[in-house]
């Protein structure tokens, strides 16, 4: 077959490049999947508590990971500033997981215990009253929405279907550990406990 065939044939050259495009993606995926470090929690790492778990849900909404990644790389620059990088064990608990590859804001991997709680309702509020060059909106409504905890059960026992180990307790109390927090209290805890395990 010359290369004036498969160019002038879509059908050939769309077969080849999906076949080509399948075995590259084999050989890096399966490799990932049968890393012990891949799929067991890097040292440190629970899964989401309830109420991390509805600020987590919270985060995607709002399009969060559109701007802030959650994947420091192992480069010099990013460690200094950012901290450790980071490992495919801490993300063992994400469904999906939230590296983001964009970062219009700082990345988010290591801010868990950063900032007081205070300074992410006030950043969260109305980002440039503690960062006057923000280009963050503010997402005011967050302090207003409240949260019941009425579906929070059945997502942690969803997850536990995929293998995060959440115990009977855990689930029947999600309710009660959710209900009469805002979402900006969800999205505040999500934040705090991201990074934790590793520093």
């Amino acid at each position: 077959m010359n290369h004036d065939t498969l160019e002038k044939s879509g059908a050939l050259l769309g077969i080849l490049i999906a076949l080509v495009v399948s075995i590259g993606g084999l050989a890096e995926i399966v490799p990932l999947m049968m890393s012990r470090g891949a799929v067991e929690p890097a040292e440190g790492t629970v899964p989401y508590s309830a109420l991390a778990l509805e600020g987590r849900d919270i985060y995607v909404r709002e399009g969060c990971y559109a701007c802030h990644s959650q994947m420091i790389r192992p480069f010099r620059a990013e460690t200094e500033r950012y901290g450790h990088y980071s490992l495919a064990g801490e993300s063992v608990y994400d469904r999906p997981f939230q590296f983001g590859s964009k970062r219009t804001g700082p990345d988010l991997a290591r801010v868990g215990g950063r900032y007081s709680d205070e300074w992410h309702r006030i950043h969260l509020t109305n980002p440039r009253d503690l960062v006057p060059e923000s280009n963050m909106p503010a997402f005011p409504w967050l302090a207003e929405n409240g949260l019941d905890g009425e579906r929070t059960s059945v997502k942690m026992q969803r997850l536990r279907l995929l293998g995060v180990p959440y115990t009977d307790e855990e689930i029947a109390g999600a309710p009660a550990a959710v209900s009469g927090k805002t979402e900006l209290d969800a999205l505040i805890t999500y934040l705090q406990g991201l990074g934790r395990g590793l520093r």
